[in-house]
C-alpha cells in the first residue's frame, strides 16, 4: 500500500514549445478507483515523436489541460485493483498508452501492461511500447509478412526502424535497411540487415534496384513525404508499402500502383483493438533477449524532459530511442 500522496511529474498547462513543460513536485498520485486498474511506480518513461506533436498542439486528439506527457514506460507494480490477475505488486513491467502520463513517478493504467524480462533494463523496457508495437503491427498485422519475405525498412536506424529490423530477423525475413549516417548504416548492419544503403546518397535508389532487381514484398516507410514515389519502383508485383511516418504531402502516379497492383496502407498503433494490443505485447515479450531488445541511445533525467523533446524532433539522425529516468 502506497502511503505517499504526492509525486514529481512533468505537467503541461498550455500547448506549445517544449519550454512549456513544467516539473511539479506536488502532483497527486493517481488512485485506483476501478477493479481493473494498476498503479505503477515508474522507473523510466519513453519519449516518442508523438509526445512532441501532442505537446505542441499539432495532433488530431489532444488531452484535456493540464496533463502529464508520456505514452510509454517501465517500472514496478505498486498496487492492483481487485480484478487484476496478470500482474501483482512487485512485478517488473513495461506498459504503453496509460491512463495517466508516464513522465511521472507513478502512472495509472488499466491495460497494455506486460511483464518485463530480467534481461532488459527499465530504460530498455520503456522503449518497447510504441516503437516495437508499431513495428509489429506494420510487419505482421497489417503487412502480413512471413518467413522468407524480402523487407525494405526505409529509415531503419530510428526507434521503430530498429524494432522492425530485429523483429523481421526473428521471424526469418530477409531485411534490407536504409539510414542517413555512417553510424546508422553500421548499426542496421550489426542488427542483422543483409544490406544497408545511405538514403542521403543521390544514387541509393538505383543501387537498391541493381542489388535487388526482383523487388521487395514489403516496404516499411518512415518518411513517406520524401520516399514514397521511390518506393513504388522498388516493389515486386502485388508488393505492399506500410506508411509509418509522413510529415508532408506526397504526389504519386496512380499508374505505378496499377502496373504492379501495389497496396499502400497506413499504420496507426492507436487503431489496434484490445485483443491486438494483448497479442502484440505477449508476442513481443516472448521474443525479447540479448539480440532482440530496444537500443537506448540517450537517457535524460525527468528534469531534462524539455531537452529530450527538442532532441527527438530536431535530430533526424538519432540512433535508436531516448528515454527519461525517474530515479
Amino acid at each position: 500500500m502506497n502511503k505517499l500522496t504526492t509525486m514529481r511529474a512533468a505537467v503541461i498547462n498550455k500547448f506549445g514549445p517544449a519550454e512549456n513543460i513544467e516539473i511539479c513536485s506536488n502532483v497527486a498520485i493517481p488512485k485506483i478507483t476501478e477493479p481493473n486498474q494498476i498503479l505503477i511506480k515508474v522507473e523510466a518513461s519513453g519519449v516518442n515523436p508523438v509526445d512532441t506533436y501532442i505537446r505542441s498542439g499539432n495532433y488530431n486528439k489532444l488531452p484535456q489541460l493540464p496533463y502529464t506527457p508520456g505514452r510509454d514506460g517501465a517500472g514496478v507494480v505498486n498496487q492492483v485493483g481487485s480484478a487484476v490477475t496478470k500482474v501483482r505488486p512487485g512485478d517488473r513491467v513495461w506498459f504503453t498508452l496509460p491512463t495517466t502520463g508516464s513522465a511521472a513517478e507513478y502512472a495509472l493504467t488499466s491495460s497494455n501492461v506486460f511483464c518485463l524480462p530480467d534481461c532488459l533494463t527499465f530504460a530498455e523496457g520503456s522503449r518497447l511500447g510504441i516503437p516495437f508495437m508499431t513495428a509489429y503491427r506494420a510487419l505482421v498485422l497489417r503487412g502480413q509478412a512471413k518467413k522468407g519475405d524480402k523487407i525494405l525498412i526505409h529509415g531503419a536506424s530510428g526507434s521503430v526502424g530498429v524494432a522492425a529490423v530485429q523483429l523481421a530477423n526473428m521471424y526469418g525475413m530477409i531485411v534490407v535497411g536504409t539510414a542517413g549516417s555512417g553510424d546508422g548504416l553500421n548499426l542496421v548492419k550489426k542488427l542483422g540487415a543483409q544490406n544497408v544503403f545511405n538514403h542521403r546518397s543521390g544514387s541509393y535508389v538505383n543501387e537498391i534496384k541493381e542489388k535487388y532487381p526482383e523487388g521487395f514484398d514489403l516496404i516499411l516507410e518512415m518518411a513517406a513525404h520524401i520516399n514514397l514515389s521511390h518506393d513504388l519502383g522498388l516493389l515486386k508485383k502485388n508488393g505492399r508499402i506500410g506508411v509509418i511516418g509522413c510529415r508532408g504531402d506526397v504526389n504519386i502516379s496512380p499508374r505505378q500502383l496499377m502496373s504492379s497492383e501495389t497496396t499502400i496502407f497506413g499504420v496507426m498503433l492507436g487503431h489496434s483493438t484490445p485483443e491486438e494490443f494483448e497479442q502484440m505485447g505477449l508476442e513481443i515479450t516472448s521474443l525479447l533477449n540479448s539480440e532482440c531488445k530496444p537500443l537506448v541511445s540517450r537517457v535524460y533525467a525527468l528534469d531534462e524532459i524539455s531537452k529530450a523533446h527538442e532532441h527527438i524532433i530536431n535530430n533526424d539522425t538519432t540512433l535508436g530511442s531516448i528515454t527519461l529516468e525517474l530515479r
